[in-house]
C-alpha cells in the first residue's frame, strides 16, 4: 500500500486557526504556533465572558431596582421580600425595566408591597 502524507490536512488545519486569528496584531496572526497560543486563550476568555456578561446584567437590574425602591420608601431587599409575600412573581429584569420606563407602575408594585410588609 502506498504512503499518504498529511500534507492537506495539516494545511486545513493551520488556515482554520490562522483565520479564527485574522485582525491580531504580528506575529499572533502570521505563525500558526504563536496563533494557535492566541486562539485558544481568546476563545477561553470569549466563554468566560459569556458567563460573567450574566452577572453583571443581574447586578445593573438589581441596581436600578433599589434606586426606584428608595424613590418609592423602600429598600430593595424589603421591596423583594414584600413581593414574595404578596405572591407577585415578577423577575429582576422586568421589575428594572418598569422601574426606568414605567415609574406608574412601578410605584404601584412597591404599593402592594408595602402592603404585603403591613407598612
Amino acid at each position: 500500500m502506498a504512503r499518504i502524507k498529511g500534507g492537506m490536512n495539516a494545511r486545513r488545519k493551520h488556515n482554520r486557526v490562522l483565520k479564527l486569528a485574522k485582525g491580531y496584531r504580528g506575529a499572533r496572526s502570521k505563525q500558526y504556533r504563536i496563533a494557535k497560543q492566541s486562539v485558544m486563550r481568546a476563545l477561553t476568555e470569549a466563554y468566560r465572558g459569556r458567563k460573567e456578561r450574566k452577572r453583571q446584567f443581574r447586578a445593573l437590574w438589581i441596581t436600578r431596582i433599589n434606586a426606584g425602591a428608595h424613590l418609592n420608601g423602600l429598600s430593595y431587599s424589603s421591596l423583594m421580600g414584600g413581593l414574595h409575600k404578596a405572591g407577585i412573581d415578577l423577575n429582576r429584569k422586568v421589575l428594572a425595566d418598569m422601574a426606568i420606563n414605567d415609574a406608574e407602575g412601578f410605584k404601584a408594585v412597591c404599593e402592594a408591597a408595602k402592603a404585603a410588609l403591613g407598612k
